[in-house]
């Protein structure tokens, strides 16, 4: 019962946040310089047929305003916005106006969840084993090589990580990849494992750098030495004692890395051309498609506060000890 009580009280949070992301997103858009008209109007070729002021282009962008409700004042616009999304249902978007955005959502987000699933549990099935290889050779040269390549895989952003990796296998080096571009509706095995490899080298060195540091903490642990000092095999003392014991708060901070994908998944997608939630978003900004730009805002801080939701609950059922206050 605590814990649906707490699930409650967070989900109306998110709900919230939510109101508060899509109203900080709008307005910013809003004063933002340059709109879909006017950068139509350049890249077309029309600016040169049509002045700003001119007489076509004002019934024009008159015409438009009306269609979109840009004509309302922003708190009427933004109020119009928070209840399409709480009926998903977003209407077109202005590069595309015959498809529903909500249908572009359906058709992209799960390209987008599974770039972000395969690069979790890459990171998960590579991260855990490297740290606790880490934490067991404390102080020699495996454990400095992992360290160091945590510490270097944390700090190099996405998007250099993926064009270093399109110089290597796509380019110069071995052109054994794909360099981007996924078959549609869904991608060949070769389309995948850039993009996949790229976003999960973050959270691969995070996951590492945690586990080595837990794994290390726990075989210090009095329990510990008392069991080697009983005769307890090693293996036992690893698998049973210290793996078990050390990577339930590795579990927990792991879920959380699903936020810090979705938004490297936007670079991912733009960069290898993967037609998901991330690209729709980039493109909707590079064209100011308000719409498009605002719905993949929305989706993605969905997502992040709901793997922070699942990362609370999933401490909680799996560390008895800890209690859930909303």
């Amino acid at each position: 019962m605590a814990l649906l009580t707490y699930f409650v009280k967070r989900f109306a949070l998110i709900i919230v946040s939510m109101i508060v992301v899509i109203s900080i997103s709008y307005t910013l858009m809003w004063y933002a310089p340059g709109n879909y008209l006017d950068i139509q109007r350049t890249t077309t070729g029309l600016a040169a047929r049509f002045g700003e002021n001119s007489p076509e282009f004002k019934k024009q962008r008159e015409l438009f305003e009306e269609r979109y409700g840009l004509d309302k004042p922003l708190p009427v616009q933004i109020l119009t916005y928070i209840r399409k999304a709480a009926t998903f249902s977003f209407g077109p978007s202005f590069s595309n106006p015959g498809v529903l955005i909500e249908d572009m959502v359906k058709e992209r987000l799960p390209r987008t969840l599974m770039i972000v699933l395969l690069g979790l549990s890459l990171a998960l099935i590579v991260g855990i084993p490297m740290g606790v290889l880490a934490a067991l050779k404390r102080n020699t040269i495996v454990d400095y090589v992992v360290t160091s390549l945590s510490m270097v895989g944390q700090v190099i952003p996405s998007y250099v990580m993926a064009v270093a990796m399109i110089l290597v296998f796509a380019g110069t080096v071995w052109n054994v990849l794909p360099v981007g571009g996924w078959t549609v509706p869904w991608p060949k095995p070769k389309e995948v494992v850039l993009p996949v490899v790229t976003l999960a080298l973050g959270p691969m060195a995070s996951i590492a750098r945690f586990t080595r540091n837990q794994v290390a903490e726990t075989l210090s642990q009095e329990y510990i030495r008392t069991a080697r000092a009983k005769g307890v095999p090693e293996r036992l003392v690893v698998w049973r004692h210290t793996l078990r014991n050390s990577l339930i708060p590795v579990v927990t901070v792991t879920v959380p890395q699903i936020g810090s994908l979705l938004i490297g998944a936007v670079w991912i997608e733009t960069i290898f051309r993967i037609p998901g939630i991330g690209q729709m978003f980039a493109n909707g900004n590079n064209q100011r498609d308000y719409p498009m730009m605002i719905t993949g805002t929305v989706v993605l801080a969905m997502g992040i506060m709901l793997s922070n939701l699942l990362a609370d609950i999933l401490y909680a059922v799996l560390d008895p000890r800890i209690k859930l206050e909303a």
